[in-house]
């Protein structure tokens, strides 16, 4: 099968919030309980992921803890885990999880714009949609119904894009003979509208490096004209396809497939380590392709994967144990396939910089 290239190779992604995927990964992690929320567990794993060649992290989040019972585990915000590492690193994209129910949207876009500035253009947002009872009690909300929560997430994706050009690229201007820091014709009211909420604006922000942040969204939102990366799911590589098929149809620039990894390579072996994991707290369906087994197998599975997607994103069951074995065994076979990490995020995933709506032409990446 033909690689499918428009990026111009494969591109590397994974997760990287908390000690793994799957909901026990914490009883693997050989941390000590002060070290939870420290930061050397997560430089460590930033520093791991960069050096093997991922060219993006994400960090999930939520209103609410992400695991109940004996599982419970606290987290920091996923926007200042990004923020802490973004001047530990050189060339991995940081994309942090925001909810559009739960997030303020101006905040939300000013909190992005700040990210892509530290990093000096690497900044991602995966989209969140939390929605549960619980969730939006957080904030004094009742839960959005689909059609509600649905428009609230284009509306919010919408609005940021709006906020991230309300700056021209050169309206600092920082004249220090006549005093002026800006030129206000090239500072914009962005005026919107939405079902739930309004912005007048402008960002208190200066247009991001990138122009607009990479938005990363799982295909079942319904928003791919409106991402720059779409996530599929699907059991097996054929599933995949199809779904990457269909998130292209819909207009989607790039599609990455998510994976679950349990990998040999350590003491016990990928089946009967997932099976100890699973004795103490079942890792329930995710709807991702998973992979138990070698990183050989994993490495062919990718290569097969190539031909319809133009990354993948990694979810580790255990961060301590599989994301090693991600950079020491399965990305170096796919050396020949793999893109390698730009300048910028969007460089990274072979995307131009956008124009600025308010000006006629743009700027390379």
């Amino acid at each position: 099968m033909t690689a499918h290239v428009p990026g111009g190779g494969l591109v590397a992604a994974v997760e990287l919030d908390g000690d793994g995927a799957h909901p026990a990964a914490w009883r693997w992690s050989g941390r000590a309980p002060a070290d939870v929320l420290g930061p050397a567990a997560l430089r460590s794993v930033v520093r791991t992921a960069e050096d093997a060649g991922f060219a993006l992290a994400t960090f999930a989040d939520g209103p609410l803890p992400p695991s109940s019972g004996l599982d419970a585990a606290g987290r920091l915000e996923a926007g200042t885990r990004a923020a802490f590492v973004a001047t530990t690193t050189r060339s991995l994209g940081l994309a942090p999880t925001l909810h559009v129910a739960t997030t303020e949207p101006f905040h939300l876009a000013t909190q992005l714009a700040a990210l892509d500035h530290a990093t000096n253009g690497r900044a991602g947002w995966v989209v969140g949609t939390a929605n549960d009872a619980a969730s939006a009690a957080t904030v004094g909300a009742v839960p959005l119904g689909d059609d509600a929560l649905h428009r609230e997430t284009a509306d919010v994706v919408d609005v940021a894009r709006a906020l991230w050009d309300s700056w021209e690229d050169d309206s600092v201007v920082r004249d220090v003979a006549t005093g002026r820091y800006l030129d206000p014709d090239k500072v914009h009211h962005v005026d919107f509208t939405g079902a739930r909420f309004t912005v007048k604006g402008p960002l208190i922000t200066p247009r991001p490096p990138q122009g607009q942040i990479v938005v990363i969204a799982d295909a079942a939102l319904g928003i791919a004209d409106r991402a720059d990366v779409v996530l599929v799911r699907g059991t097996d590589p054929d599933d995949v396809a199809a779904a990457a098929t269909r998130a292209r149809d819909a207009g989607a620039p790039r599609v990455f497939a998510e994976v679950d990894v349990v990998l040999d390579g350590s003491d016990p072996a990928a089946a009967a380590r997932l099976a100890a994991l699973d004795a103490d707290t079942v890792w329930p369906p995710t709807g991702r392709l998973r992979h138990v087994g070698t990183p050989a197998g994993l490495v062919t599975v990718l290569k097969r994967l190539a031909g319809s997607v133009d990354g993948v994103r990694f979810h580790p069951a255990v961060l301590a144990v599989d994301l090693p074995l991600l950079a020491t065994e399965v990305l170096p076979g796919l050396r020949d396939l793999l893109r390698r990490p730009g300048r910028t995020l969007r460089a990274s995933l072979g995307l131009p910089r956008p124009a600025n709506r308010h000006v006629a032409a743009g700027s390379p990446a």
